[in-house]
């Protein structure tokens, strides 16, 4: 995918990160005046936290851009030798694949976490989003997916239904994350 040079696609782009920059500034006003230990508490019933939740946003939106860019090996789901996919799924693999243990450390603040770097590199993220938005060719471009078991067979994606995606996923968190931050200390973003 190259420079962009349909300017009929112009409105689109700029209204999906919109709704985009939307989605990640509510999800952002969670966290505003929290210390590091408080974006690291668990205060209901799920294992989420409000830093856990930017950094596992920040992942996804970076790991869908890459495929956007690069495709299908962009978001790699290998299995280590001699486990199968009912073994990860059942929970019962005898070895993690490192993607899936990347996957759990993004929703936890662990101890070397700095609340503002992750902000900042979330930030760096959006930018990023930005400039592979500016420059695609086309948003009706596909790619394949990725094998793996929450994927339909044969599924492709184009970087309209990406952008769509991440927008729905940092919408969906947003809201996850309000609940968190209601529930430490009866602030909201809404």
């Amino acid at each position: 995918m190259t420079a962009t040079t349909n300017t009929t696609l112009d409105a689109e782009r700029t209204d999906l990160l919109a709704a985009l920059a939307t989605a990640r500034a509510t999800l952002t006003n969670t966290v505003r005046g929290l210390t590091d230990a408080q974006a690291g508490e668990r205060p209901t019933a799920s294992a989420l936290c409000l830093g856990g939740i930017l950094k596992h946003v920040a992942s996804t939106e970076e790991a869908w851009l890459r495929f956007v860019v690069d495709g299908p090996a962009a978001m790699s789901f290998a299995l280590p030798d001699g486990v199968t996919w009912a073994d990860f799924m059942a929970g019962t693999a005898r070895e993690l694949p490192r993607w899936a243990i990347d996957r759990e450390r993004d929703f936890r603040m662990l101890p070397e976490d700095m609340l503002p770097a992750i902000l900042d590199r979330y930030a760096r993220v959006a930018a990023r989003t930005e400039e592979i938005v500016a420059s695609v060719d086309d948003l009706s471009a596909t790619h394949p997916v990725p094998e793996a078991p929450w994927n339909e067979p044969g599924a492709v994606k184009s970087v309209r239904a990406v952008l769509i995606h991440v927008i729905a996923e940092t919408t969906q968190h947003a809201g996850h994350a309000d609940i968190l931050r209601e529930t430490l200390d009866g602030q909201t973003t809404t």
